[in-house]
């Protein structure tokens, strides 16, 4: 893959387009490994600097803190490693704007459960990696042929 530093703002791009289509990744507490678990990121189109997180206050998300996220969008052609900080989101508003029958199936005592918790992870810097690879550069990569400066697409280090 071409990792050249090309055009920051179109992967950036191609990053929040990927994470519309599937919003899942593994989410890690700072240097926790052993915190690792897939989460559902909670997007909205006016706040591209945060995402926020459903979990219960008794589970290791709940200490909150620097966190890690690694993502793989559904089409496998935009990769992404993030950081940020989880916060409690204290908004009822916002909490009622990210719940969904989906949110409610984990929780089913409702909005009001004791056990809710709704994060906000306050983003910061990202690494996007992109690639198209296409069927004539996988028929390459089949045959052991270098694709290493013929895959489209680029990456880039930015901030969220």
């Amino acid at each position: 893959m071409n990792y050249e530093q090309g055009n920051a703002t179109h992967l950036k791009d191609k990053f929040w387009q990927a994470m519309k289509q599937s919003s899942f990744v593994m989410l890690q507490l700072g240097e926790d490994q052993d915190s690792a678990a897939p989460m559902t990121a909670q997007l909205d189109k006016d706040a591209n600097s945060a995402i926020w997180f459903f979990t219960g206050r008794n589970s290791r998300f709940g200490a909150m803190g620097p966190a890690t996220a690694t993502y793989q969008s559904k089409t496998h052609d935009v990769f992404c490693r993030f950081s940020g900080v989880l916060s409690e989101e204290t908004s009822r508003e916002r909490l009622d704007k990210q719940w969904s029958n989906f949110v409610e199936a984990w929780f089913p005592g409702g909005k009001e459960d004791p056990n809710l918790l709704l994060m906000r992870m306050d983003l910061g810097e990202a690494s996007i990696w992109a690639g198209e690879l296409g069927v004539i550069n996988t028929a390459r990569m089949m045959l052991g042929m270098d694709v290493t400066n013929k895959i489209k697409g680029g990456h880039a280090e930015v901030n969220l």
